[in-house]
């Protein structure tokens, strides 16, 4: 995918090269390309990176893991475990974070994404 949005002579968006550039990119980079989006945007909900705090919000995290273990469990079978493996300890890992940074802890299977992991234990 290119690196900005190519535009036609009078500046509009190209729609037409837009969905060439991603025409390109097999299904399997775009899949593995949302998923690590939606667990950088988790861990900085989680407050796990350098800001810390300044950005934690575990409604909008819980929401971000959630639906990184829905695309993770609908695309199990379109993508090698390969992708898959990392994918999975990734969010295993922020279900993880979520329980400790959470006051009020969820019960066993529901936690965020757990519908999909099943419990997720420390």
């Amino acid at each position: 995918m290119s690196e900005t949005s190519p535009s036609s002579p009078d500046g509009q968006p190209d729609f037409d090269e837009m969905a060439r550039d991603i025409a390109e990119v097999p299904a399997v980079e775009v899949i593995v390309t949302v998923a690590v989006n939606l667990m950088s945007a988790a861990a900085v909900k989680l407050g796990l990176t350098e800001e810390g705090d300044k950005y934690k919000d575990l409604d909008e995290a819980r929401k971000l893991v959630g639906a990184l273990a829905g695309l993770l469990d609908a695309s199990a079978t379109e993508i090698s475990s390969f992708h898959a493996a990392p994918l999975r300890d990734g969010l295993k890992s922020l279900q993880l974070a979520f329980r400790e940074a959470s006051i009020v802890p969820d019960g066993p299977g529901q936690g965020p994404g757990e519908k999909y992991t099943g419990p997720v234990y420390g």
